[in-house]
């Protein structure tokens, strides 16, 4: 079935006049849009589309940050059986033209001047297969001679009639190119069915009650997996989903659209737990007592609901004054009515999910690629283990391979890679089994906990072996660190390069008096740098030896998606900071 038409067509019929989706306005406003409304501007788009030479298998790019035209311009590509290639908005004028000529893609819908600057540049080269620009916004300057169209325009003739292209079990959806550590992208081919399959896990494996009342936030790009799966299952299951177009406005947003269901990265979850216990210990010894046994109150009380163990009539009173008095003002950071957060992307550690717990908000900590149409395992609503990846969604096969790598069978496993069978055959077993290339095992209940990229194991000169991510995690949920990469391969000893958290450290010179005068030489600054030392050992108390960080170097500034040091969803790159700031690592040694 076509993974549009299942979306749309039964929410039409059943709540016509529902809110589908929702976005802001040129002036500050959110506005929904009905499924009617929603449905009719996906077809008009659709028609268009197909009126301007787009035929069924032909690959169309997004090229822009995440609206309400994004959602709908994929929709429509969907509805008459295109692909739809996304491009990651902070994509350079370079790595988008790779994207477009290796998909092939003819037509392409960018939300920025930055954006329709590139693809000009692009089309004009004729070294791709584009032949049209659509702008979703009618703020960017165009040039209208190189077939240029703002989607108002491009759709406004356009007939709302249409009929949805019929496809197969394994007609192709979407091509997503991965960010990847390493190397050029690959295209990852998922077919309509994956999306399909993977919600229909999804709602058996949680068994929502009342799921059309539900509110997303959109914030993560929708170019990557997590994002768009997510936003494409609230869609299916009826819910309302309303489109942030710059991230930055978060804490607003969360405010304004009161959302209760949001899909994150751990970062996002660190810089909150962080920041509420920072506040809690800047206040009078009487609130942090009161903050101290409120937590101990949340986190008993959310032991028994995790084992669905009755919750004793004593234990519900203290929980409600504890709400009352420091849950309720946190959870109204948040908009208030947040319970549900999907969590994925990289490893979280069990104290930020034991904390979001603890004030009744489940974080669902999940874990898949890409390559498997995102979810592979998730918390359960209960009987979930803190410090795990939770347990296979239906359909999922699972297994541990030689190195403790996981293999992966059944629901979301992609088609191969776009154009290269020779590297769709290295990530295949004999057998058909998908090799992650994360190192994991299982417990005694069958829950999944992630050891560490396989690739990213470092063996120490003493022959020890370090797991990065676990260690970089700890690190990174505290305040004052806001990136870490760690160096241990062939080396005595583990040292690390650390990004601090910028803001936090401005309010600690603020405390101290410490005139600032760049961040070259405040990072520099004894003080500082025993202010670290002092932090790391903290954190480190319960790291075997070997594994501790020693020696570090504070960095001036963050490691950029632009610079190539991080990807678009935030992992370091780091083979690329190794070899940008070797002579940085050498003099740690």
């Amino acid at each position: 079935m076509n993974l549009a038409e299942a979306i749309i067509r039964k929410n039409v019929e059943k709540h016509p006049l529902k809110s589908a989706i929702g976005f802001k306005k040129k002036d500050g406003k959110w506005k929904e849009l009905s499924w009617n409304k929603f449905s009719e501007i996906i077809f008009k788009t659709a028609n268009a589309l197909k009126e301007s030479g787009i035929s069924e298998n032909d690959k169309v790019a997004i090229y822009a940050d995440n609206s309400a035209e994004w959602m709908i311009f994929d929709l429509a590509i969907l509805s008459i059986g295109a692909i739809t290639v996304p491009i990651y908005s902070t994509n350079n004028t370079e790595q988008a033209e790779f994207i477009l000529k290796d998909s092939g893609a003819k037509s392409v819908l960018v939300g920025s001047q930055a954006q329709y600057d590139s693809c000009l540049e692009i089309l004009k080269k004729e070294s791709t297969d584009l032949k049209s620009i659509i702008i979703s916004k009618k703020a960017v300057w165009i040039k209208k001679e190189f077939s240029s169209f703002y989607l108002e325009d491009f759709i406004a003739k356009s007939s709302a009639e249409f009929q949805f292209s019929e496809k197969k079990e394994d007609d192709t959806a979407t091509i997503i190119y991965t960010s990847g550590t390493t190397g050029n992208p690959k295209g990852v081919m998922l077919p309509h069915t994956n999306f399909i399959k993977i919600c229909d896990a999804h709602f058996e494996f949680f068994k929502f009650k009342n799921f059309e009342d539900e509110v997303s936030l959109a914030f993560l790009p929708l170019t990557h997996v997590f994002e768009r799966s997510w936003s494409l299952l609230c869609l299916y299951g009826g819910a309302r989903v309303y489109f942030l177009e710059d991230s930055k406005d978060i804490a607003k947003a969360l405010v304004e659209v009161k959302p209760t269901m949001m899909c994150v990265v751990p970062r996002f979850l660190q810089k909150v737990y962080a920041g509420v216990l920072e506040k809690a210990e800047e206040g009078s010894s009487l609130k942090k007592k009161i903050f101290n046994w409120a937590l101990e109150t949340g986190k008993e009380t959310a032991e028994f609901k995790r084992t669905e163990k009755s919750i004793p009539f004593g234990l519900k009173a203290k929980e409600t004054v504890a709400d009352l008095l420091v849950f309720s003002k946190i959870k109204e950071k948040l908009g208030g009515r947040l319970w549900f957060i999907p969590c994925g992307g990289a490893s979280l550690s069990p104290e930020v999910t034991q904390f979001f717990e603890s004030v009744d908000i489940h974080v669902t900590v999940g874990y898949g690629l890409t390559e498997t149409t995102a979810t592979l395992t998730a918390f359960p609503l209960t009987n979930f283990e803190h410090g795990s990846c939770g347990k296979p969604l239906p359909g999922v096969e699972l297994r541990i391979g030689n190195h403790d790598e996981i293999q992966a069978k059944g629901n979301g496993i992609m088609k191969g890679y776009y154009n290269r069978p020779e590297e769709t055959e290295k990530v295949f077993t004999q057998d058909g089994w998908f090799k992650t290339g994360d190192a994991g095992k299982f417990d005694e209940n069958g829950n999944l906990f992630i050891t560490d990229r396989i690739k990213d194991l470092m063996k120490t000169s003493n022959g020890k072996y370090i797991a990065p991510q676990m260690i970089e995690n700890l690190l990174t949920n505290n305040n004052y660190i806001s990136q870490i990469t760690l160096i241990a391969e062939g080396r005595q000893f583990v040292s690390a390069l650390i990004v601090p958290n910028f803001e936090f450290l401005k309010d600690y010179l603020s405390k101290k008096n410490i005139p600032f005068t760049s961040w070259e030489d405040i990072v520099k600054k004894k003080e500082i740098i025993d202010f670290y030392k002092e932090k790391i050992n903290e954190l480190q108390h319960q790291v075997s030896d070997f594994e501790k960080v020693k020696k570090f170097t504070l960095m001036p500034s963050e490691f950029e998606i632009s610079s190539g040091e991080i990807t678009p969803t935030l992992k370091v790159k780091r083979n690329v900071v190794m070899k940008k700031y070797a002579d940085l690592i050498e003099e740690m040694y």
